[in-house]
């Protein structure tokens, strides 16, 4: 059996059954990574398909089941969520974050209740219907706190949907929150081993606590989203197996993974960024392993490869999430280096969006978007 045969076959398996044995995955990763010289290649036109000039024929197999896949259960729509970074003080120190604990050279801020709300405002007359206020673990803001900002805003938008990513916190706060009107947490657990957990992040964190907090927010009701980075310094097949299994007996409604990418005021400064197409291959198995979920193409995806996010869509993701931050802060949050899209204003970032989207051949659905088969009525 030739190889194009062998891919047909692992695909086909994994479409239908939603997993493959150990032995069989790492066989399909073999595969999907032998790209040639595809990887130098940065000017491409998308046509509604992932290009030849950075797709071998054995990847266009995966892409093409991944789309197949998605599009039965979302169409062509492409969600967009507005996001906003509200601060980017952090309480920790996680050796991968350019915002992280110990970096003096970060230009840190913090956005007040009536600027969050304004973003909201904006954001709302450009359509979109839902807003993701994301930061560091800022105790600043605390509980009534946030729970205040939500109440304003679900009470004046209460067709939106309203996802916080702000990240460990107590049973009782995420039920604090969700009483005052939040839908949906993101929180990704970056790598599920415990040892490539304790390299990336400070010995305060543990990946025991990381996943008691997904469970919790499982269990209240929230819209969940999980997810890893690609390419982490450390990170092992193994771990991104692993990582898989996880993801798929916890079933979150929505997982994010996007490249490393080395932020110069880290101590992971030097290391290699993850890879465009080892990021590209997982999204589309995930979206066969877990065929409803939502599945971002993101920042760091179109920061890693100029059309990262369109080759995203074509490879099974159906979210973008723009940046509807005031234009003073958005250079300030910064992850990692190079970040896209921090000069453009909401208004132009959204219209670069929607063409972006339409040249991949989908929609720019400005919905609520929620996860296939998550049962609204009881949020």
């Amino acid at each position: 059996m030739n190889r194009i045969e062998r891919t047909k076959e692992l695909v086909g398996i994994l479409e239908r059954e939603h997993t493959l044995s150990d032995d069989a995955f790492y066989e399909l990763l073999d595969i999907l990574e032998e790209t040639g010289e595809s990887g130098a290649v940065r000017s491409v036109q998308i046509r509604g398909a992932i290009p030849a000039a950075v797709c071998t024929p054995e990847e266009a197999v995966l892409y093409a089941a991944a789309r197949k896949v998605r599009e039965q259960y979302y169409g062509k729509d492409v969600y967009l969520r507005g996001l906003i970074e509200f601060t980017n003080y952090c309480r920790n120190d996680c050796r991968y974050c350019g915002i992280r604990r110990s970096n003096g050279k970060a230009e840190r801020y913090r956005l007040s209740d009536e600027q969050i709300l304004r973003c909201c405002e904006q954001g709302y007359a450009l359509g979109f219907r839902t807003f993701v206020l994301q930061g560091g673990e800022d105790m600043y803001y605390t509980d009534e706190r946030i729970c205040g900002i939500v109440r304003a805003i679900r009470e004046k938008y209460p067709d939106c949907a309203i996802t916080l990513s702000i990240g460990e916190k107590s049973r009782e706060s995420y039920l604090a929150y969700k009483e005052a009107g939040a839908d949906r947490y993101l929180l990704r657990q970056e790598t599920s081993n415990p040892d490539h957990y304790r390299y990336l992040h400070p010995a305060e964190l543990s990946i025991e606590n990381r996943k008691r907090c997904l469970q919790d927010l499982k269990e209240i009701g929230y819209q969940v989203g999980c997810g890893i980075m690609v390419g982490s310094p450390g990170q092992t097949r193994e771990h991104i197996l692993q990582d898989l299994r996880y993801m798929q007996d916890f079933g979150p409604q929505m997982i994010g993974i996007g490249p490393f990418i080395p932020h110069k005021d880290t101590p992971f400064a030097d290391e290699k960024p993850g890879s465009l197409y080892d990021t590209l291959h997982l999204l589309a198995i995930i979206r066969l392993m877990l065929p409803g979920v939502l599945l971002p193409a993101t920042t760091a995806l179109g920061t890693i490869h100029p059309a990262g996010r369109e080759l995203g869509l074509l490879a099974g993701a159906n979210v973008i999430m723009p940046n509807i931050s005031p234009g003073d802060v958005r250079g300030k949050y910064l992850l990692y280096d190079g970040k896209i899209c921090t000069d453009d204003e909401a208004a132009a970032c959204g219209r670069c969006i929607d063409l972006r989207i339409r040249k991949a051949g989908y929609i720019t659905a400005m919905s609520r978007g929620d996860c296939a088969g998550f049962d609204t009525a009881h949020e």
